[in-house]
Order: structure tokens, then sequence, then C-alpha cells
């Protein structure tokens, strides 16, 4: 589609210094009539504050603020847990989860605005232009896709802040920038500043929603989780929606420091980038949930789990939840999610999340069977066949390789 037939379009609108210019760029540029999308996901009432307002005054014919809190964390956060994603052994995935439920959401604003074209304000060299991408090709491949940082020549955050001035559209942005943050209700990410330089230390001010652990309580912290079938149900006995549960558990260990990472990852586009991560409640969540794994899964099918884990990991690393593979990843984690079922005790103390209690109604664990002392299940001489068994194929060439001599 030739920007002289593109009538309408739906951008992908924070608020931000990107996107303010964004506006007025694509009505100057493509003559066509924008629409602002903002999608609330939990990143907090600050971010949301005054957006309608701002999105009109940058040039928007419309602001359409959609609230998908409770669907990303039941439809996207939960599910992902099931799989035990933790992308190359760190990262919990907080901003990769969020990119499928807000390109649906903008998606389904196009639709029902009649708009022509889609845009964001990713930058060509991240994975978030991936992300996006990626999903409108599989749920609208007939709109046509404005990435204007691939296109214009604006290269720094002083030209965009001369170009909203030229023109008049105020901004509450300033030419210095230290940290480039992304924050929903599962996480918070931090990059730029003295973070592009791997050899130095993470001042304070990256962090901002974690205690410092050296700062933390002097006194532990015990937070009890419920499970049915995978599902998280109750914290500390209460019986909680998954949003709300979630936003409890960060309240509980955002302040004894924990879910904080430092960590140099590989994009998808190739480069190496050094990002900070603080992700309190999700790392609580993740410890509890492996911990009752390991309680109702045999050693093959917990294998298998972490093998699904470790490949779910990029799937949504690179933004392809819309396809065949993340369907079949995701039922094969469902189907040994319907065992985890019990409860979990998670201890909480400057920086750590340890679990230290778990039961289940279809724990494979046996007192009986563990024990070292006398028992009526388990003859330790048999062990001496399974053993021979079990390394005969080692034997075999041993005795192969003598015979070589």
């Amino acid at each position: 589609m030739s920007k002289q037939t593109i009538k309408k379009v739906v951008l992908a609108y924070s608020g931000g210094l990107d996107t303010s210019a964004i506006v007025p760029w694509l009505k100057e540029n493509y003559n066509c009539e924008v629409v602002a999308f903002a999608a609330d996901v939990g990143q907090g009432d600050e971010e949301l504050e005054g957006l309608h307002e701002k999105a009109i005054a940058s040039g928007a014919s419309e602001c359409h603020i959609v609230d998908l809190k409770q669907e990303f964390v039941q439809d996207f956060i939960f599910p992902t847990i099931k799989t035990g994603a933790v992308y190359e052994g760190e990262y919990l995935l907080g901003t990769s989860m969020a990119r499928p439920v807000i390109a649906k959401a903008q998606v389904e604003v196009a639709r029902k605005v009649g708009a022509d074209a889609l845009c964001h304000g990713c930058t060509g060299k991240g994975n978030d232009q991936v992300r996006f991408e990626g999903a409108f090709a599989a749920l609208a491949p007939e709109l046509t896709v404005i990435a204007p940082w691939r296109e214009w020549d604006m290269v720094s955050r002083e030209d965009l802040l001369d170009y909203l001035a030229e023109r008049n559209i105020p901004t509450t942005a300033s030419a210095t920038k230290i940290y480039s943050r992304d924050a929903n209700a599962w996480h918070i990410s931090h990059e730029g500043g003295e973070l592009e330089d791997p050899w130095c230390e993470p001042t304070k001010g990256v962090w901002t929603l974690t205690t410092d652990p050296m700062d933390a309580p002097d006194t532990p912290a015990k937070i009890n989780l419920t499970f049915k079938e995978g599902e998280l149900t109750h914290v500390n006995g209460q019986a909680l929606s998954a949003y709300d549960a979630l936003v409890e558990l960060n309240n509980l260990a955002a302040p004894h420091g924990v879910g904080r990472i430092d960590i140099v990852e590989n994009r998808l586009v190739g480069m190496k980038s050094r990002g900070c991560y603080e992700t309190p409640g999700g790392t609580v969540l993740m410890k509890a949930y492996k911990a009752l794994e390991t309680l109702v899964l045999d050693k093959s099918a917990l294998k298998f789990r972490e093998q699904l884990g470790l490949e779910f990991s990029h799937v949504m690393y690179d933004g392809r939840w819309f396809t065949a593979l993340n369907d079949s990843l995701l039922a094969a984690a469902n189907s040994f999610a319907q065992l985890v079922t019990g409860e979990i005790v998670v201890k909480v103390y400057k920086g750590t999340a340890t679990v230290i209690q778990r039961q289940s109604p279809n724990s494979l664990y046996s007192e009986d069977f563990a024990t070292f002392g006398a028992d009526d299940v388990y003859d330790q001489s048999h062990a001496e066949g399974f053993i021979r068994l079990f390394s005969l194929s080692s034997r075999i060439k041993a005795m192969h390789d003598a015979d070589k001599k």
C-alpha cells in the first residue's frame, strides 16, 4: 500500500518523546489521520496520567487506552510460567510477554476504527520491532506496518525535541535521558546510562521497584502460595485474581530486594545488550511453581518440561506467540500443569527467595522410600542388578577397548 492510499493509522502510543514526534510525522509524511492507542499492562497510573490529552495535543484524532492488565497476567504470564521459560538462564521475559497482548489489542482497535495501517515506535536495533510486526503479520496481514525509526532521518533526542519545538507541540521530555525503562505488572527493565559499559556496576539510581538488599529488613518474611492445576489461586490464604495475586506478590517481595538481575543478553537482531531487570513477585512465583513441579513430576517428565521451557523462552523472546509452535508448546506445558496442585512457602530475605516448605496431594515424594533407615518398600540389594544393566554399555566398551590392546 502506498503512502497516498493510507488514510488512517493506529499508533502504539506511550506519550514519550518518540511517539509524541511520530504523531505529527505521520500526518506530514502520510497525510493521514492518526489514532493513538495505549495499553494498560500494569505499568502504573503515573505513566498513563494525562495520556489522552498528550495524544490530542500532538495531533491525534482519538486516543484509546485499553485495560489489558487481567488479560496480560492470566493469558500470557501464567501460561509462560507453566512452561518454566527463563531466557538465557536469568531473564524472566517481562518485556517479551507484554508484546503479544499489546499487539493483539492494537489490531482490535485498528479494525474498530477502520484503519489502513499500524505504526510502532520501536527502533531498528531492538527486539520489539520483530515482536510487534510478527504479531501483526499473524493477526492482520492486510494492514500496512509503518516503522518511523526505519524511515526518518532523525537520530537523536535533540532531533526529536527540535522537531516538536518547530511545530509548537508540548513535551515534558528533555535532551538528557539517562535510562530507557519499560514497566508492566510483571517487571521493569532498565537500559542505557552507565549500563552501556558492562564493566560498570549499576548505581542506586538504576533500580526503581525493589529495595536495595543491603537496606532490606533484617527479618525475613514468609509467603504462602496455593496452586490448583498450575494456576495460582491464593497468596497467604487469600483468594485473588491473577492480576491481584501478582500485585500482592510484588508488594510482598519488593521491600526485601527480591528479583534483581544484571545481565548481558543476546538480542534477536544479532547484537548483545546489557540490561537490569526487577521482577520481585515473578521471581517468587517462578521459584514456587518450580518447587511444586519437583514434587509432582517424575524424572523424565521434569526433564522434558525443562527442555520445553528452554525452547519456549526463545519462542517468547523472539516474538513467535501467534504460531503453531507456540500453541504446541503451551499445550504440552498445560498437560504437565494439571498435576501442579498444592502449597509452597517461600522465604524472602535480603534479595533472596528460598522455598522452605512444599506439599501436594499429587506428590511423588515418599518418606518411606527416601529414608535411610529400615523400610519394607525398598530392598537395597536390588540396586546391584539395576546398576549392572544401567552401566552395561560402559562395561561393553571397556571390554572392547581392552581387546584392542
